[in-house]
């Protein structure tokens, strides 16, 4: 694997219950339970969310600038036989265009690059619905 496939992220202990990951571009966010900062499951569907918006609009956007661009990610938090985990994870995009022909073209494209991001191209997305391995180590 080259290193333009690697992605990473550290996260440091800010205080208790409050962390701050960064990447290797020197981007950071900051993550913590109990306040009103995202919590790391708000994160995961934030994640989500992101991914598959820049796939549809990277492509609507040639046609038009989008009046309105909102994607909201719900999920259930469930703890059962399997653990803490999320399940029922529902992505709606709330996309206005404006009139015209550009606004036409990009209305009619987006249930297709909807679909698309969600089958292919949406790496968050794609990962959780096919499921991966993680390891844990301590070094």
């Amino acid at each position: 694997m080259s290193s333009d496939d690697l992605r990473q992220i550290t996260l440091t202990r800010d205080s208790q219950g409050r962390y701050t990951a960064r990447n290797r571009r020197g981007g950071s966010i900051t993550t913590s339970s109990g306040t009103d900062e995202l919590s790391p499951v708000e994160l995961l569907l934030a994640g989500i969310a992101a991914c598959t918006a820049v796939d549809v609009d990277t492509v609507t956007s040639r046609r038009a600038e989008p009046d309105d661009f909102e994607v909201v990610v719900t999920a259930d938090k469930v703890k059962d036989e399997h653990g803490n985990h999320l399940q029922d994870i529902n992505v709606s995009f709330r996309v206005r265009f404006p009139d015209g022909d550009g606004g036409d073209a990009a209305r009619e494209m987006l249930p297709k690059l909807v679909k698309r991001s969600h089958d292919e191209w949406c790496t968050v997305s794609r990962t959780i619905e096919l499921g991966t391995q993680i390891t844990a180590t301590v070094d």
